[in-house]
């Protein structure tokens, strides 16, 4: 039987970004005061870490990693960027996990933030997280051209903010009922709902590693249409988990979210429905990658295991 060839092989890649990225963060949230902070509080650290260190398959510094690469941008710089998407994308979970979202006790097989050490820490660990990604992202190391650093910055902004995952996940809580009576979803209002709270920063992955390539505009336009569709594909993916996985697979509450009656195409469509949007998805991901041959033979991949995935 032919041996593997680590470099072209999803599975070991898909673990060496993971592994770089996690010691990467591990240094970034280190003891040591950087210039311009006057001391770093280690209670504040310690809850940091917990969100971030020691769990997740760090698929989205994946996606940017690898198409800096599909680009020709530094594998350092491109890790540096992944690793303030991960900030950014941990702060979140810490504030989605809260009592006032969605008071989850679990993620990651592990104790919430909130649980593991109390409210207000986690609240002060998701503000610190995201800060600490724009830190990151202005940084001469992620790239040397300032214009780069700042459209990286802009473009994050836009996709955590008010029109992006923030957005997002104002319009999933008013759909549950929290400020008004609760009403029912069409297909294309879930799609956006979707698009913003979920998929904005999946597709801000695919994005920056274009932009960090120096990418020209035709071909950021097939990596913006494979970004958007993996976003989507990613969601409802996560909706038959939490319908068909257990907790103890997830490393999270399963069926919590049609408990709560959440807006979803799985409850929409049904799960046979909801899979033949996968496929779709699927296929568009391959058309909008079809310029760049098989040189994103593993962004290809990367689509099949985030409609395969069981965690």
């Amino acid at each position: 039987m032919p041996r593997m060839d680590p470099a072209n092989d999803f599975a070991a890649r898909l673990s060496a970004t993971a592994t770089e990225t996690e010691a990467l963060l591990g240094r970034l949230l280190g003891n040591a005061a950087l210039r311009g902070e006057t001391a770093r509080p280690e209670r504040l650290l310690a809850a940091m870490r917990h969100a971030v260190l020691g769990g997740g398959k760090r698929l989205r510094p994946f996606l940017l990693v690898e198409t800096a690469a599909l680009f020709g941008a530094g594998r350092d710089g491109a890790l540096l960027a992944g690793a303030a998407l991960e900030c950014l994308h941990c702060y979140s979970l810490v504030h989605d996990d809260l009592p006032a979202m969605d008071d989850d006790d679990l993620r990651r097989g592990r104790p919430t933030v909130h649980k593991a050490f109390d409210d207000a820490t986690a609240i002060l660990v998701g503000d610190a997280l995201q800060t600490l990604a724009f830190d990151i992202l202005a940084r001469p190391d992620v790239h040397t051209d300032a214009n780069v650093r700042i459209a990286l910055v802009s473009e994050l902004a836009r996709a955590s903010g008010v029109g992006g995952m923030a957005g997002g996940q104002m319009l999933d809580l008013a759909a549950e009922g929290r400020f008004a009576a609760k009403r029912t979803l069409s297909e294309n209002e879930i799609i956006t709902l979707q698009a913003m709270k979920t998929g904005a920063l999946i597709r801000f992955a695919c994005r920056a590693g274009a932009i960090l390539g120096e990418a020209k505009a035709d071909a950021r336009t097939g990596i913006d249409r494979y970004g958007a569709a993996i976003g989507q594909a990613f969601q409802i993916a996560d909706d038959l988990l939490d319908v068909e996985g257990d907790s103890t697979t997830l490393g999270k509450a399963a069926g919590k979210d049609a408990a709560a009656g959440k807006a979803t195409l799985v409850s929409a469509l049904g799960a046979a429905a909801a899979r033949a949007r996968l496929d779709a998805l699927i296929a568009e991901a391959d058309a909008a990658l079809a310029p760049f041959g098989a040189k994103a033979h593993i962004l290809r991949d990367a689509a099949r295991f985030i409609v395969q995935r069981r965690s």
